[in-house]
Order: structure tokens, then C-alpha cells, then sequence
């Protein structure tokens, strides 16, 4: 499903057109009466209107494993998301995911403080669970240090799972957020729990971003290797 079209290369976004909202609904609408989805990951939403849309027809549909990426900044540092559109996301879409995957920066948007430690790192993610998610997944790539560390925080069973790796030496970062909720949907629709879900899905991330380190491709951040396990 199409939310929007954005004119963006490795250097940044210079144009977002929100798909009109009802043509969004049509194709929601048209995918879920006829396929239906084991897993629906989502990213980017613009505006207040889009939001309320996509939770609308997702409470229709009963859709019941939901990854969201809380997307609100690309890797250039444009804004993909207005500045009311926080609001509509922890109303109406956060409540209904299974898991939230925010980096730092979208992190601290949504908790409404900073976050500078490990420590914060974990008290954000029990936070996070109080807008109605149980599952929160909080992206450590930010944290100026040589690790690239995650946490996943399980709140049915108040557990935290540490997901550590080693930072890759590279600009070709563009889309990491995206890959990763992606994979984790994808194992999720594979039938794997959470935690697996995103256990796999790290170790994927972090082989594509690998693979892809030395790719020379446009001017900014280049993409990451999706297909390094074929070729």
C-alpha cells in the first residue's frame, strides 16, 4: 500500500505527495477483503488524516500482527512526518501494533524527554508500552559510541533482551530502519514469536549493512545490501 511519493536520492528528500487518503483506504481495503496479511509492517505516515486512516481499516480488518516504524526522520535529516501527526500516531496506531521499532531521536519525540544512556534507553522503552504497545524495540545506531546496540523490551513478561553488534564503517545506511521492521514482519508472518521475529531479523540488518559497506552508490548514504544472502 502507497501512503505517499517522495522525490528523494542518497542525499536527502526534496518532495513528499501524500497519497489522497481515501485512495489509501481503497488499497487497503482492496488487499485485506481478498488476500488478507499474516503480518503488515508500517512505515512512513505523513499526516494526522493518514494515520487515522491506516488504524481505522486495520481495526476493520482485525489485523493482528502489526511491526511499526515510527518513521519521522529519513537519514538525511528531512522530516517524513508533520509535526501534529505525533499525536494521531500514539492515539490511534500505537495501541494497535504488536511491536514499535523507534530509533533514538524518534524515541525521545515520543517519550518526550532525551535519552543520553542505557539506563534511559530501558526506562524509555517502559514508557513506550504505556501508549498500549507490548513490544518495543528502541534502535541504539545513534549513540555516538563504536557499538550499534539495540533493546528489545517484552513487557508481558517485563524482560529486556539486549541485541548487541558491532558499529559498521560505512555511509551506505540508508533504509536500515525500514530493512529492519520489514524482516521483522516478515519472520512474524513466518509464524515466529517476537523475540525471534526480531533476533532474526537483527542478524539480517547487520549482514546487509556489512555486505553493502564498500558499494560506492550516489553522493550520500547508499543502501544497504538486501540480497547478500543470494549473491
Amino acid at each position: 500500500v502507497i501512503t505517499a511519493l517522495t522525490a528523494q536520492n542518497t542525499v536527502g528528500v526534496t518532495g513528499i505527495h501524500p497519497v489522497p487518503v481515501d485512495f489509501v483506504r481503497s488499497q487497503i481495503e482492496a488487499v485485506l477483503s481478498d488476500i488478507g496479511a499474516d503480518a503488515v509492517k508500517i512505515g512512513m505516515l505523513f499526516s494526522p488524516e493518514l494515520i487515522q486512516c491506516v488504524a481505522a481499516e486495520l481495526d476493520r480488518f482485525q489485523v493482528k500482527k502489526i511491526v511499526l516504524d515510527p518513521v519521522m526522520v529519513a537519514t538525511s535529516g528531512d522530516k517524513l512526518l508533520q509535526d501534529d501527526a505525533v499525536a494521531a500516531l500514539k492515539d490511534h496506531l500505537i495501541p494497535l501494533a504488536s511491536i514499535i521499532t523507534p530509533n533514538l531521536p524518534e524515541a525521545e519525540v515520543l517519550v518526550g524527554h532525551g535519552i543520553t544512556s542505557p539506563d534511559d534507553v530501558a526506562q524509555a522503552a517502559i514508557e513506550l508500552t504505556e501508549l498500549g504497545c507490548p513490544d518495543i524495540l528502541i534502535k541504539g545506531g545513534h549513540f555516538e559510541e563504536g557499538t550499534s546496540d539495540d533493546l528489545l523490551y517484552l513487557s508481558r513478561e517485563r524482560r529486556k533482551v539486549f541485541l548487541p553488534a558491532a558499529r559498521i564503517d560505512t555511509t551506505n545506511t540508508h533504509g536500515t530502519g525500514c530493512t529492519l521492521s520489514s524482516a521483522i514482519a516478515a519472520n512474524m508472518a513466518l509464524g515466529k514469536g517476537v523475540e525471534e521475529a526480531v533476533l532474526l531479523a537483527k542478524e539480517y540488518i547487520t549482514g546487509a549493512i556489512a555486505a553493502g559497506a564498500d558499494y560506492a552508490i550516489g553522493k550520500g548514504h547508499g543502501p544497504v545490501h538486501h540480497f547478500y544472502r543470494f549473491f
